[in-house]
């Protein structure tokens, strides 16, 4: 114990104070951190994706090696750590192009002020410029060799331009730097090797300093030689930099917090996610509040609890009903929980009486009534208002639900589409947006609506995503259905259309819905008749077109069939990984007749299942033959005379075809999609053999047409299914 005391004093042996790792073997490590006022949290993974990819792009373009690249954040850093550093930028060589070589040289040979002013320029003698031919002639070439720079120094360069990039929803300026960001930079830390990086970021001079936790870390600056000694310095002082290990921190204390007290805390994703960027320490509390406030639907409580405060909805283990506790995470280790505690309490208990205030206000008046007032709505300018919306719906959630030939049904669903916008007037939907529907349908049934007509309008706004649950009633898929048609088709004919990454109206997300809920309901239903319904409402009402087409086959940008195929195509690569080949082959034919989901969905899973198989490649070779030529030919004229068939390979691959004709209508008029592509592979032999006998381009032009029109006989047989033109042969 002695001896150890003696040598306390030496700390060089102290883990945070070894020389950096990374200056050994010609790497070496780079650190960068910019500090911030407080971050809003939602701004900070974007963030961190930004910098990581802009640090690596960089990298790359100066020419520097890396073995790991890692961003870090709190709600008052970002983060950068470049881990084996090549210390010297690679060398190159690098071309200039200059003047043409007629210009460079005279008539004998002499380099004229051209050739000799370009290799000043360029800083090479005139005898060292080559000579390139390029596809607009002979041009002057400097060739230069690049030696690379030592990292510290391409560093200085690179640095700053790596913080330049990153971009926030909103951002500010707070000195005269004139750099923008989402909170005022107050500190840089910049290093290499342990070593300053003399950079200038935000009108401040980078340093080897930084700050821990506002309460537990004090306020004295911190000291640090290299990401090692970063990292537990900054937890010494309050801060744990890595948000995945806050992350795991704080499901360890929700789960433990469970345990303890036989309550479950709703894991939900979005409330992690702002729990993590928005603590450097987090510390997770249970509290409560007023059992009495269980009365209000649990829907508004949780949404109050988490959109109000950012706390977590607690529920009974054993019942599974909700709890009146909630979890909430807070940035700090406060020697006296109870006051956290209580302060927290105090202020939800505030936000609880306001929800349950306007959820008794809201009661007094039905849903029906509120109907009327929609008029005073705009659900968009050029689109009217959402009374005038909610006419089109009920004429379309009728309509499809008498598709059913049940009474019921179509009554439900009319009223459901009545009553499905009038709780945009209440005061909850509109202290909580994110309640519209899920209120309706609660108000509803306080009103004595029917169960279906209730939940119908509670699930009108599923599903929310990709991945999203759908409606679970027939009722609630109609009038989604119906609702997100008539806003598509209302968009689009008013020239409102998703263009790139700007889709303000989230018509792709409609879209993508639109293909689910049809999808799940296997019903058989042709877009384009409802488009046009759709279309037509909207001429009743007077709503102007802007042009485009309606039209599928036309420019899909501009028309809601050819959108709602984009978003299929979407579906099907994403969900059944479908080819995007046969996905092609299958709509290009949708062109020739209805649009139906279902059919195309299915014929593109059985197409995709044949092309597996070996037979496959050699039928689509011979096809695409047959197809080119009448192609080329435009060939559409006449019927087949077997009268002028001069080898029984005609003759043979015309009965094949015309029993064909008939039995693959019927297999596909029944779905049997899988029965007539074996049909169509089966003509292979027939196919393969009248290629094999017969020369198509005949002198005899009757013979030479005659052989054309077979051709198209085939063509037309496999078009029947899809565009097998489309489909890339996988073996060549």
């Amino acid at each position: 114990m002695r001896a150890s005391k003696v040598q306390k004093p030496v700390k060089t042996k102290r883990p945070t104070e070894k020389p950096p790792r990374s200056t050994s073997a010609g790497v070496a490590e780079v650190l960068v951190e910019i500090g911030t006022e407080e971050l809003p949290h939602q701004f900070v993974p974007p963030a961190l994706a930004l910098l990581k990819e802009s640090a690596e792009e960089l990298l790359k373009e100066y020419r520097l090696t890396w073995q790991t690249v890692r961003t870090l954040a709190t709600p008052r850093r970002l983060t950068l750590v470049v881990e084996g550093l090549s210390k010297q930028q690679a060398s190159t060589m690098k071309e200039v192009m200059g003047p043409p070589k007629s210009v460079a040289y005279d008539q004998a040979g002499q380099p004229t002020k051209a050739a000799l002013g370009f290799a000043a320029g360029q800083g090479v003698s005139p005898e060292d410029l080559q000579v390139r031919r390029t596809p607009k002639g002979e041009y002057l070439v400097a060739v230069k060799h690049e030696q690379g720079r030592p990292a510290r120094t391409v560093l200085v360069e690179l640095l700053p331009q790596v913080v330049a990039r990153l971009s926030f929803p909103k951002a500010m300026k707070w000195n005269g730097a004139g750099i923008r960001f989402a909170r005022p930079v107050r500190w840089v830390l910049a290093l290499y090797g342990g070593q300053v990086l003399p950079i200038e970021i935000a009108g401040l001079r980078a340093g080897n300093r930084t700050w821990g936790h506002r309460v537990l870390g004090g306020d004295r600056p911190i000291m640090v030689r290299d990401f090692r000694s970063y990292s537990a310095a900054l937890e010494r002082n309050g801060v744990i930099p890595d948000q995945d290990r806050r992350r795991t921190l704080i499901e360890k204390q929700i789960a433990a917090l469970s345990q303890k007290m036989g309550l479950l805390v709703h894991g939900d994703p979005e409330l992690l996610e702002q729990a993590v960027f928005s603590t450097e320490f987090p510390v997770v509390i249970l509290g409560s509040f007023k059992p009495a406030y269980l009365e209000v639907p649990e829907e508004i409580l949780i949404t109050s609890m988490k959109e109000h405060q950012g706390f977590f909805s607690v529920r009974e283990k054993k019942s599974g009903s909700l709890a009146p506790h909630f979890a909430a995470v807070v940035n700090n280790k406060p020697h006296t929980m109870a006051q956290v505690r209580a302060g927290n309490e105090r202020v939800l208990a505030a936000r609880l009486a306001d929800a349950r205030f306007f959820y008794n206000e809201d009661r007094k008046i039905m849903l029906e009534e509120r109907t009327k007032q929609l008029s005073q709505v705009t659900f968009h300018q050029k689109l009217g208002t959402m009374c005038q919306k909610t006419e089109r719906v009920v004429e379309l959630a009728t309509n499809l639900a008498e598709t059913q030939h049940d009474h019921t049904l179509v009554v439900n669903c009319g009223r459901a589409a009545l009553l499905s916008k009038a709780d945009l007037l209440t005061g909850i939907v509109g202290e909580f947006p994110t309640l519209q529907g899920i209120m309706g349908g609660e108000y509803a049934r306080h009103d004595g609506e029917p169960e279906a007509v209730c939940r119908a309008i509670r699930e009108q706004y599923l599903p929310p995503s990709l991945e999203g649950p759908l409606p679970k009633s027939l009722e609630g898929k109609i009038l989604s259905l119906a609702d997100r048609l008539d806003t598509i088709v209302g968009f689009f004919r008013v020239g409102i259309i998703p263009t790139g990454s700007e889709d303000p109206f989230a018509l792709r997300r409609h879209a993508t819905a639109l293909v689910r809920i049809v999808v799940d309901l296997n019903w058989t239903l042709d877009l384009t008749q409802w488009v046009a319904a759709a279309q037509e409402l909207l001429n009743k009402q007077g709503v102007a077109a802007a042009g485009g087409s309606s039209e599928f086959g036309k420019d899909t940008g501009d028309n809601p069939i050819g959108f709602i195929a984009e978003r299929l195509r979407f579906f099907g690569k994403t969900v059944h990984r479908l080819r995007d080949d046969v996905m092609d082959a299958v709509l290009k034919s949708a062109v020739r007749g209805p649009f139906d989901l279902v059919e195309l969905l299915e014929k593109m899973k059985a197409l995709q299942a044949i092309a597996s198989r070996p037979e496959f490649d050699p039928l689509i070779v011979g096809f695409k033959r047959a197809h080119r030529l009448t192609e080329k030919e435009q060939w559409d004229r006449g019927k087949v005379d077997p009268a002028k068939f001069q080898h029984e390979a005609e003759a043979e691959l015309h009965k094949r075809v015309e029993d064909g004709k008939e039995r693959c209508a019927q297999m596909l008029k029944r779905r049997q999609y899988g029965e007539a592509l074996d049909l169509l592979v089966a003509l292979k032999p027939a196919i393969d053999g009248f290629f094999g006998a017969v020369m198509v381009n005949a002198e005899d032009p009757v013979i030479r047409g005659n052989r054309l029109s077979l051709l198209k006989a085939v063509d037309d047989l496999f078009l029947s299914f899809a565009d097998f033109s489309r489909i890339v042969v996988q073996n060549q």
